[in-house]
């Protein structure tokens, strides 16, 4: 059984910088995605890589302030998030999937239950 457990969020002001991990247990070779979804909005992509860490996949508005990597032989994947914003707020979560990255939230077949972030201005 594949598990995923998100750690690392709280309450930030803006500006500042949160790491998020993301353990990952029960499957290798898999790539993990990133995405958000704030209060009243739908789920967002904020960002992917692969297992090797070869391809990596951002959104448009998180590009320069978010890193997606991974440390493989500790099963973790992190996401440095730095020059936070209040519309920052949301909880993430992390997903995984055999084969490439994807953006789709719905092309991942497994989901932790998600770490919350809050950014204050």
């Amino acid at each position: 059984q594949v598990k995923l457990v998100e750690s690392g969020g709280g309450l930030v002001q803006a500006g500042g910088s949160l790491r998020l991990s993301c353990a990952v247990s029960g499957r290798t070779f898999y790539a993990v995605g990133w995405f958000r979804q704030a209060p009243g909005k739908e789920r967002e992509f904020v960002a992917a890589n692969s297992w090797s860490g070869g391809s990596t996949y951002y959104a448009d508005s998180m590009k320069g302030r978010f890193t997606i990597s991974r440390d493989n032989a500790e099963n973790t994947v992190y996401l440095q998030m730095d020059s936070l914003k209040p519309e920052d707020t949301a909880v993430y979560s992390c997903a995984a999937r055999t084969g490439q990255p994807r953006t789709d939230s719905y092309a991942y077949d497994y989901w932790g239950l998600g770490t919350r972030v809050t950014v204050s201005s």
